[in-house]
């Protein structure tokens, strides 16, 4: 799937400028605690744009599977919500932000379970 491909690749460029953003252009203005919950927003943003290329990949071997197709959706969601949240809420100090970041929390588990039942129903 060509479109997860580009989302995977788009997202991980995000995360970078992010992650650089966070490490320059907030040090010293977010407290160690806020800066620390806007990197765990970075480092889950990276981990799931690289697994929205690895579905984008997979997509071509495993055609017409509705498991990997959802997967990839729900990593994309799980960006929003989790990374998201966390960027949001370190960056406005705005607590019931968190509130959002596990329902992403709980996308990105099910995209991963979703991988696995692709993954065993078409390898």
């Amino acid at each position: 799937m060509k479109l997860f491909l580009i989302l995977g690749a788009v997202n991980a460029a995000l995360a970078v400028v992010l992650g650089a953003f966070g490490a320059h252009g907030l040090e010293g203005k977010l407290s160690e605690r806020m800066l620390e919950v806007y990197k765990t927003g970075v480092q889950y943003h990276m981990y799931h744009a690289i697994g929205l290329l690895i579905v984008g990949l997979l997509a071509g071997k495993l055609a017409n599977s509705g498991a990997l197709h959802w997967s990839g959706w729900l990593m994309f969601i799980g960006i929003i919500l989790f990374s998201g949240s966390l960027y949001a809420l370190s960056t406005t100090g705005i607590s019931k932000l968190g509130i959002i970041t596990p329902f992403g929390g709980v996308a990105f588990i099910a995209s991963w379970v979703l991988f696995i039942m692709a993954a065993v129903k078409g390898l």
